[in-house]
Order: C-alpha cells, then sequence, then structure tokens
C-alpha cells in the first residue's frame, strides 16, 4: 500500500466496464435523478468513447430504491432486491437518453425480461455492440436477488471481456476510514485485493472484489465528479486508487 500520488499507472485501456452508484446520478438531491448531473456524466462518456473506447456500464439503484433497505423494513428480501433491480432498469434508461441525446449509440440489457424497453442480456450481442461502438448499459443486476450491482459490475466485465472495473465514487480514493468523518484518514493509490478483504475497506462488496481477485481484474476507484478524471483513468493515470493481485 502506498499514499497518493501522481504519474502514469498503465497503458490507456481500450475496453473498461463503468460501475455507477444509483446516488452518483442524484446528485446534491440524494434521490432520483438530477438531469444536470447525468448531463455531465454523458459528456465524460461521449468524449471517452469519441477517443475509441469500448464502454460498457453497470448502475445501482438506490437513489430510487435499495433492496437492502427495504428488507431491514420489513419486506420479503427477494422481493425487495427485485425492487432494486426494477430501480436500476429505470436510471439505466435515464443514461441512454441522455446519451443519445448526445449522438451516443447506447443499448441496454436487462437480466429480466422487458421487451418493451430493453434488450434481453445476451453476451455475444453485448460484445458485438461494444466492438461497434454501441455504449453497453446493463440493467436489472444479474436477474437474481441477494446479488448487489458491484457483484454484477464484476460480472459482467469477465463476461464481455473488459480490462478493468472503473469504481466511481464520490471520493478521490479509497481510505482508511471514512474521510467525511475523519480528517486524518489516510488514502490509498495501491491496494491488493486481499489487502481491501482483510481491512474490510469500501471499494465493493467481499463477492464481487472476490470475483476480481480470482479472474485478475482490476479495479480503480476514481471520483465521477472531479472534472476530466475519467478520461485520465482510461488513458493509464495514476488517478485514484488501484485495486489489483
Amino acid at each position: 500500500m502506498t499514499s497518493a500520488s501522481a504519474k502514469k499507472r498503465t497503458e490507456p485501456y481500450k475496453r473498461i466496464l463503468l460501475k455507477l452508484s444509483g446516488e452518483a446520478l442524484a446528485g446534491e438531491n440524494g434521490y432520483g435523478i438530477d438531469t444536470e448531473v447525468l448531463g455531465e456524466i454523458a459528456d465524460e462518456i461521449k468524449h471517452i468513447r469519441e477517443k475509441g473506447v469500448e464502454i460498457a456500464i453497470v448502475i445501482g439503484g438506490g437513489n430510487i430504491f435499495r433492496g437492502i433497505k427495504g428488507a431491514t423494513s420489513g419486506m420479503d428480501r427477494a422481493s425487495a432486491d427485485y425492487m432494486g433491480m426494477l430501480a436500476t432498469v429505470l436510471n439505466c434508461l435515464a443514461l441512454q437518453d441522455a446519451l443519445e441525446r448526445k449522438d451516443v449509440y447506447t443499448r441496454v440489457q436487462s437480466a429480466i425480461d422487458m421487451q418493451e424497453l430493453a434488450e434481453p442480456y445476451i453476451r455475444r450481442k453485448a460484445v458485438r455492440h461494444l466492438e461497434k461502438g454501441r455504449v453497453v448499459i446493463f440493467g436489472a443486476g444479474t436477474g437474481n436477488p441477494y446479488f448487489t450491482t458491484d457483484t454484477t459490475a464484476a460480472l459482467r466485465a469477465m463476461e464481455v471481456g473488459c480490462e478493468v472495473v472503473l469504481k466511481a465514487t464520490k471520493v478521490d480514493y479509497v481510505y482508511d476510514s471514512d474521510p467525511m468523518q475523519n480528517k486524518d484518514a489516510k488514502p490509498f493509490t495501491n491496494l491488493t485485493y486481499l489487502d481491501v478483504l482483510s481491512k474490510g475497506l469500501k471499494v465493493m462488496d467481499s463477492t464481487a472484489i472476490s470475483l476480481c481477485m480470482d479472474n485478475q481484474l482490476p479495479i480503480v476507484v476514481f471520483n465521477l465528479h472531479e472534472k476530466g478524471a475519467l478520461t485520465r483513468v482510461v488513458n493509464g493515470d495514476a488517478v485514484g486508487t488501484l485495486v489489483k493481485g
């Protein structure tokens, strides 16, 4: 583990999986969809697509409904998770609209069949869309309750051959404690998968981290709201925290 520094980290990525939280679309509101924030995210995605990067996206649904929260309120966990999956599809359609208004061709693929709104998830079709330069947005999680969209991101990234999972957050790095509550929190630029698991660091859930570790899929955690950060991560610059090996 090392403290924060700025230098070239890797070669530019050619095919990425961008993991967005539902909260990222809510902006300062904390819930719902902020169209201004949505437009800014779409601009960043358009910029890297124009550079030839193939982009797959997984979005959470926490700005609309979070399955775990529903379960703790007395709902059946499976039912609550299915409601959360439907919330992710709302976010997918909102991002698709924002991208296509900027002339970025997209496809939404859903793990739950809803033909009028999205294609069914078919791995080979998703890969073909990526090869043709379309942004592919995966909705409805894995289609199964008890799995998070973090796990979906790791799974889909491996299925369609992405080189990295880019986890967009509200902070610049992974810290050893909550930087919002502890001004002395220590940032890390490099971590191993075992560091994350053993220290309980909030990068992605343990299932997602284990999947990435088993398949040597790197994760980069970065601040989505820092202008140009996504472009610099894709270029291989030392932005945020890299989790690997």
